[in-house]
């Protein structure tokens, strides 16, 4: 049985230290509801060593916020000690300039309603969720600066942008003298691998991002349960979520994943802890979100932890040929829904990173 013992790793150049593995709240704080259930599943990650806690403003129209404050203050945790973040763009509020943008008004009101609703004086990681192409950057960049600047958050930065967009705002940021994005956060997984081993990589490397990542598990396809069909009780059952289920059931990936599971066993593992060892091992990343839907499942990711430094060279090539570089679409959320994020920009090309030259953790 895999024994976990907790990373911390450096957010880009900031001096900030978050663990290898982060707690994200989308399922089964903002869908499911169940506070017992999300307050267990606090604890389980805490207990872990999880300092770094995930949330939106998008997830559940504010829910997932308002449980996640309400469970830290039940537990009665140092606020010292954990790494809070949450996400601006979607909205809460039904009225002009406040839903799906980046403008200052909202950004100003935005965090005002985050803050409040997660019992907190500030964040510690401030995203821009989406990109706006309606608001100038420079009025976004201006604003998030500000936030920053007042105490209202500690650091600010991405979601789902290309690489031109973040250097572009580090640019206004430089020129005006105002705080720099210091992180983004992107979908990475076996199944969608460009956005950080191409654009990622780069940014990290060359201005100093750090890299949050989330999904490891590809909305659960890469944990098997998805190869005889939909189970009850799983995420793509879930009232709100049939979007996902043809691309969950696929039946050439659900192949691919039996035979990873093969390479899972060998290390007493399941495919799951696999998948998400494998997003942990890549250099630029910094920290992997868990959406864990249920205490159990929660157990079982955490663990995963401890099978990444067993992963070799040839583990890891394995893995590379099992699912190349650009073989299969990413599994970002729809656009405009209630339940979900909206989705990010499209990513096409190449791959310059492979696994073979990851340095184990």
């Amino acid at each position: 049985m895999l024994k976990a013992t907790m990373d911390y790793r450096r957010l880009g150049q900031a001096g900030l230290r978050v663990s290898a593995l982060s707690y994200g709240t989308w399922v089964t704080f903002a869908e499911q509801g169940d506070f017992d259930r999300a307050l267990q599943c606090l604890d389980i990650a805490g207990r872990a060593g999880v300092n770094l806690f995930d949330t939106a403003d998008a997830y559940g129209n504010g829910e997932a916020e308002r449980l996640l404050g309400l469970g830290f203050e039940t537990l009665g945790w140092d606020r010292a000690a954990y790494v809070l973040a949450t996400k601006l763009f979607v909205g809460t509020r039904d009225c002009v300039n406040m839903r799906q943008t980046l403008n200052r008004k909202y950004l100003l009101q935005g965090i005002e309603d985050s803050l409040q609703r997660l019992r907190t004086d500030f964040v510690d990681l401030l995203y821009c969720h989406r990109p706006d192409p309606h608001t100038p950057l420079e009025e976004t960049v201006w604003a998030m600066s500000d936030i920053v600047a007042r105490g209202k958050a500690l650091y600010w930065g991405t979601s789902g942008w290309s690489p031109a967009q973040i250097l572009e705002a580090c640019a206004i940021a430089e020129r005006h003298h105002l705080r720099k994005p210091t992180m983004e956060q992107s979908e990475y997984h076996l199944l969608a691998r460009e956005r950080i081993e191409r654009d990622g990589a780069a940014i990290h490397r060359d201005h100093g991002i750090g890299l949050t990542t989330w999904s490891p598990l590809a909305s659960g396809l890469l944990s098997g349960k998805y190869a005889g069909g939909i189970p009850a009780g799983s995420r793509a059952a879930q009232r709100g979520f049939a979007w996902l289920q043809p691309r969950l059931c696929d039946a050439a990936d659900n192949r691919r994943v039996q035979r990873m599971q093969a390479v899972a066993q060998r290390f007493g593992a399941s495919a799951a802890q696999l998948a998400i060892a494998w997003c942990t091992c890549h250099p630029a990343v910094a920290s992997v979100t868990l959406g864990a839907s249920s205490p159990a499942q929660l157990r079982e990711n955490l663990a995963a932890i401890a099978l990444a430094p067993l992963l070799d060279g040839d583990t890891l090539r394995e893995l590379d040929a099992l699912f190349p570089a650009g073989a299969a679409a990413s599994l970002d959320t729809p656009t405009n829904t209630s339940t979900n994020a909206p989705t990010g920009a499209e990513n096409t090309g190449t791959s310059t990173f492979s696994p073979s030259s990851f340095s184990l953790k």
